[in-house]
């Protein structure tokens, strides 16, 4: 039976400031988490996407966001910089736009939410940037943690 989540916030001290988690004593463990996003894109804008003059939005999304996972330490203030030993993302055109899919993995003594959370936002970020020329009403949404493994806190599935 999974665990219930602690009540207490980690990241902050007795006196309610900020802070680092100290992970020093945690047990290196393989972790893994998967995160999606989706963008929501007219008809015409989706017709559009292989003729794209910036190139292939998909392909470009995709690299950015194996490059934003590997930052997110420094995009988030009380992130630890792991080292990732994989990172993978799949950006698929579906009935109303491109589906996102975030996969991270470390073997470490804390998890990979957040990588995962950041590379699947970056890059439906980057679907954005890449056409916001044909329209400007794009929505992002749906920005999600999907499945976690490893840690004390166990495995973690989202429900359908």
């Amino acid at each position: 039976m999974p665990k219930q989540p602690n009540p207490k916030l980690s990241h902050y001290d007795a006196a309610g400031n900020a802070r680092m988690v100290d992970v020093t004593a945690k047990q290196a463990t393989r972790r893994t988490a998967t995160a999606s996003a989706f963008v929501e894109l007219s008809a015409a804008v989706l017709a559009a996407l292989p003729a794209n003059p910036k190139g292939n939005p998909l392909e470009v999304a995709r690299f950015a966001g194996i490059q934003a996972a590997k930052r997110t330490s420094e995009l988030i203030p009380m992130c630890h910089p792991l080292p990732l030993t994989h990172v993978d993302i799949e950006a698929t055109i579906v009935a109303g736009g491109v589906q996102i899919r975030a996969t991270a993995a470390t073997t470490g003594p804390t998890g990979v939410e957040m990588e995962a959370l950041t590379a699947a936002s970056i890059a439906a970020l980057t679907v954005y940037d890449m056409t916001k020329a044909l329209d400007k009403s794009i929505v992002i949404r749906n920005i999600q943690l999907e499945q976690k493994s490893g840690g004390k806190s166990g495995d973690y599935k989202r429900k359908k």
